[in-house]
C-alpha cells in the first residue's frame, strides 16, 4: 500500500468476476476512500477464468491499488492473499461475498491481519452444510459480519451468526452520473430496462411471459436486457423469447459500459428477480428518473415503496407484472411523481459516498477504539 501517514489501512478481498453487486460495492469503497482522511484502501481481485483482463487494465490505469491473486483453487488463493497480507500489513481486511469471504478470511487468521470483516451481499448463496460450519467457525474469529441490507442481515442472524458482530450498510450507487437533470418520462421511449447478468437468480422468464401476455393485448414495449453471464442461462431465454413469439421486442445488449445513458432514454426499470441482497441494478434505475418496477422480494423490498417511489410486485406472476408495465406505459405522465421520488431517493439514500460513510465509521470504530471513545 502507498504512504499511509497514520491511515487505516483497509484490503478488499472480492472475486474479479466483475458481473455481481459484490466486485462493484468493493471497487466503490475503494474509489471513495482514496479522498479520505482515515482510510488507505486496496482491492485485491480473485481471478476468475472468464474474468475480463481489460477491466483490471482499466482499474489500474485510474489508479487504484489493486493486486490479483490466483483463483484456479482455493488453497493457491489462500496462500497468495496470505503472502499479500504480510506484505502490505493492513489493518482491516474485508473479505466480501460468497464463497470469498471464507478464504479471504481464513487467509486473514493466517497472516494475522488484526480486524477482519465479511460483508454478505445476497439473501441466498450455495451454503452447504460444511460451508456454513465453516461460516459459524470464521464469525467468532471475526469482528464484524455486515449485510448489505436489513434483510441479509436478519439472513445472517438466522444462520446462528453471533447478534452482537452483525450490522446493515445498505449498497450505495456513484450518483454522479445522475446529477445532471434527467428527461422527463414524456420524452422517453415507452420500453423497459432491465440490467442484470443472466442467472438462477435473475427472474427473466417471468418478465418474457409478461411481454407475451401484453402481447396478446397490443402492447408490444421494447425489453433491452444489459448484462452478461453464461452462455448456459442465456441460450434458454433466447430460445424462450422465440417460443413466446416476443423475439422482436427482446435485446440482448451483452454487458453495457453506459448503463445511465441507457436507463435515462427509457421509461421502466424492471428487475424480475428471486432474491437479492441490495440490488444495485434497480438503484440506478431509480437515480436515472426511471419508473422502477421490482419482484416482491427481500432486498428489493427495502428499496421500493409501492406506489410512492416505485411499485412491487408478486415474484413469478406474470400476470400481475404485465398489468403494472401496463398501467406504467399508459399511465407514465401521470406517473411522473413517483419516478422522481424514487429518483430523489437513490441519490439522496443510497449514495456511495453515504455507503462509504458508514464503513469508514465501522472500520473506525474496530481498528482504533481509542480514538473513537475519546472523541477524536
Amino acid at each position: 500500500m502507498p504512504d499511509t501517514a497514520g491511515k487505516i489501512r483497509v484490503l478488499h478481498f472480492v472475486t474479479g468476476g466483475f458481473s455481481g453487486g459484490a466486485t462493484q460495492v468493493a471497487i466503490s469503497l475503494v474509489r471513495a476512500a482514496l479522498d479520505s482522511e482515515h482510510i488507505s484502501p486496496m482491492l485485491v481481485l480473485r481471478k476468475k477464468r472468464r474474468g475480463d483482463p481489460a477491466r483490471i487494465r482499466e482499474l489500474q490505469e485510474q489508479g487504484l491499488p489493486l493486486a490479483v491473486v490466483p483463483g484456479w483453487s482455493k488453497i493457491a488463493t489462500i496462500l497468495a492473499l496470505v503472502k499479500l497480507c504480510k506484505a502490505q500489513q493492513p489493518d482491516v481486511l474485508v473479505a466480501h461475498g460468497f464463497s470469498e469471504h471464507l478464504w479471504g478470511r481464513y487467509a486473514g487468521l493466517l497472516a494475522k491481519v488484526p480486524v477482519l470483516v465479511h460483508v454478505e451481499h445476497n439473501t441466498k448463496e450455495r451454503y452447504n452444510r460444511w460451508r456454513l460450519a465453516q461460516s459459524r467457525w470464521l464469525s467468532q474469529r471475526t469482528a464484524a459480519i455486515v449485510g448489505c441490507s436489513e434483510g441479509v442481515k436478519a439472513v445472517l442472524l438466522a444462520q446462528g451468526m453471533p447478534a452482537e458482530r452483525c450490522y446493515a450498510i445498505s449498497n450505495g450507487i456513484n450518483t454522479v452520473p445522475f446529477e445532471m437533470a434527467v428527461p422527463p418520462l414524456i420524452e422517453r421511449n415507452p420500453d423497459i430496462v432491465m440490467v442484470s447478468r443472466f442467472s438462477k437468480q435473475k427472474d427473466h422468464a417471468t418478465l418474457f411471459q409478461a411481454l407475451a401476455l401484453l402481447k396478446l393485448q397490443g402492447v408490444t414495449p421494447k425489453l433491452l436486457l444489459a448484462g452478461g453471464g453464461k452462455s448456459l442461462h442465456r441460450k434458454p431465454l433466447e430460445k424462450l423469447a422465440a417460443t413466446l413469439g416476443i423475439a422482436e421486442q427482446v435485446q440482448f445488449l451483452g454487458v453495457v459500459r453506459n448503463v445511465p445513458a441507457l436507463l435515462q432514454q427509457n421509461q421502466l426499470a424492471v428487475l424480475s428477480s428471486h432474491y437479492e441482497g441490495m440490488p444495485l441494478a434497480l438503484l440506478e434505475g431509480m437515480a436515472a428518473g426511471c419508473i422502477a418496477i421490482g419482484s416482491a422480494v427481500p432486498g428489493i423490498q427495502e428499496v421500493l415503496r409501492n406506489g410512492e417511489d416505485g411499485f412491487l410486485v408478486a415474484e413469478n406472476d406474470a400476470r400481475a407484472l404485465a398489468e403494472r408495465i401496463k398501467h406504467c406505459l399508459q399511465h407514465a405522465t401521470s406517473l411522473q411523481v413517483v419516478a422522481d421520488n424514487g429518483r430523489t431517493r437513490a441519490l439522496t439514500e443510497f449514495s456511495r459516498e453515504r455507503m462509504n460513510q458508514h464503513y469508514e465509521a465501522l472500520f473506525r470504530k474496530l481498528a482504533r477504539p481509542e480514538h473513537e471513545t475519546s472523541g477524536r
